[in-house]
């Protein structure tokens, strides 16, 4: 099945300066293996596959196997990420380390969650880390709350896309504030992208619809029953989600109305 979105300018996500089929986007952890890993990241379509440099091997342990060998940068958009980090220092030293390994790579995500519980965003140290990201030259995606007041600080700041959580990582409760993820969209000059909390194909259809340009995830795939057909699902429903949005939904109203007009009617 051919998961490739048209290549009209609508259908394609650009994010600091680069341009991509897919506008959705996983990640590379909790997968049985690197051999499911690379075949579930080819079924979902996805070109950009975000890794967790604390806890992914990609070249940290020349004598482990690395996940770079399954997903190759020269098919994929590796986006080096800050997962377990609760404060910016560590979380810019992550992406400084990533960076070494990746030879310059400037596109990252940052991460600076809060506690181990909940791993909501710890605000005020993401927007430390990010203004230290920026500035050292770094293409900053950052995962947030969904408020719209924060979201238009990291804007601000620099970062080129801004990542606002759906509920809480690994939840798979879905979408649960699409007033504020509208919100933050209404602003915004920068691709908004949902990340965290998806749980199936109707949550990432319903942020597509929404007017989010694109969305991550990652426990929702590999933590499925079968990762692969799930990849797959997640692929068609952000590419419908995406054709819905710009179709343009007809209104929601309190009374019938018929498919059939009476006007004109034979008899």
């Amino acid at each position: 099945m051919n998961l490739n979105h048209t290549t009209t300018s609508d259908s394609q996500l650009t994010i600091a300066g680069r341009t991509y089929r897919s506008r959705l986007l996983v990640g590379s952890g909790k997968y049985r293996d690197l051999d499911q890993t690379r075949k579930a990241t080819e079924a979902s379509g996805a070109e950009i596959i975000t890794v967790a440099i604390r806890r992914v091997n990609i070249g940290q342990d020349p004598n482990a196997p690395s996940l770079l060998d399954a997903v190759p940068p020269s098919q994929y958009t590796i986006l080096p990420n800050t997962a377990g980090c609760y404060n910016a220092k560590d979380a810019v030293y992550t992406l400084q380390l990533a960076r070494e390994l990746l030879n310059g790579h400037k596109l990252v995500k940052l991460e600076v969650l809060g506690d181990e519980k909940t791993l909501f965003p710890h605000m005020p140290e993401t927007l430390k880390a990010a203004e230290i990201l920026v500035r050292d030259g770094f293409d900053v995606m950052v995962y947030c709350s969904d408020d719209p007041i924060q979201a238009r600080l990291l804007e601000e700041i620099g970062c080129v896309a801004v990542m606002p959580l759906a509920s809480l990582i690994g939840s798979g409760m879905g979408i649960l504030n699409p007033w504020n993820l509208q919100l933050i969209i209404e602003q915004a000059k920068v691709p908004i992208l949902v990340d965290a909390g998806v749980g199936t194909a109707s949550d990432a259809a319903i942020a597509m619809e929404l007017g989010c340009d694109g969305v991550l995830m990652n426990t929702a795939i590999a933590s499925a029953r079968d990762p692969i057909r799930m990849a797959r699902a997640m692929g068609l429903a952000v590419q419908a989600g995406r054709e819905a949005y710009l179709a343009g939904r007809i209104p929601k109203r309190f009374s019938a109305s018929p498919s059939s007009p009476m006007t004109g009617r034979v008899a």
